[in-house]
């Protein structure tokens, strides 16, 4: 596994009523989620970097608001008509 060295600003973890550890966790699986909406990563990929299960990872996306479906409805009717 690869470590990432990244400042923080000590008044923004305490903003956020954060310690370091559950700040880096967070902030690991907010960056998992926006790169897997971004369609950047799969959702395998996004768990593992996210450090969660797949499971998991499916329901922080139901946290944040984020469809586990990466598929939209317009593919999906596109997709049918080819089938």
């Amino acid at each position: 596994m690869i470590q990432i060295t990244v400042d923080i600003p000590e008044g923004s973890l305490a903003s956020l009523h954060k310690d370091p550890e559950s700040f880096a966790r967070e902030m690991r699986i907010a960056a998992a989620i926006q790169w897997y909406e971004r369609r950047e990563l799969s959702q395998e990929r996004a768990a593992e970097l996210a450090g969660l299960s797949r499971l998991a990872f499916v329901e922080a996306l139901g946290r944040y608001g984020v469809s586990p479906f990466q598929v939209t409805a317009v593919e999906l009717i596109r997709e049918a008509m080819d089938a």
